[in-house]
């Protein structure tokens, strides 16, 4: 599942492989067409790893991908397509 907004100060946007968070008009948010949920870099999300703060980083159920989209989305973000 994509990530949607991070909801507090984040610390977690130079983390980001895929340069997917950036700060939106009062919060930092999560790009869905940059996010792969750090599938094809990392086993987990990096947000989410490197984040102090729980449930910071929430989950946006209009953007549920596969893990097969996420890597397919990998591939063209990297140029590899």
């Amino acid at each position: 599942m994509i990530f949607a907004a991070v909801t507090q100060d984040c610390m977690c946007e130079p983390e980001c492989p895929n340069g997917a968070i950036s700060m939106g008009s009062e919060i930092f948010e999560i790009e869905p067409d940059l996010c792969t949920e750090c599938k094809g870099h990392y086993e987990k999300p990096t947000c989410q790893s490197v984040c102090p703060i729980s449930k910071c980083i929430i989950s946006d159920p209009d953007n549920v991908e596969t893990e097969d989209q996420l890597l397919e989305k990998f591939v063209v973000i990297q140029g590899m397509a």
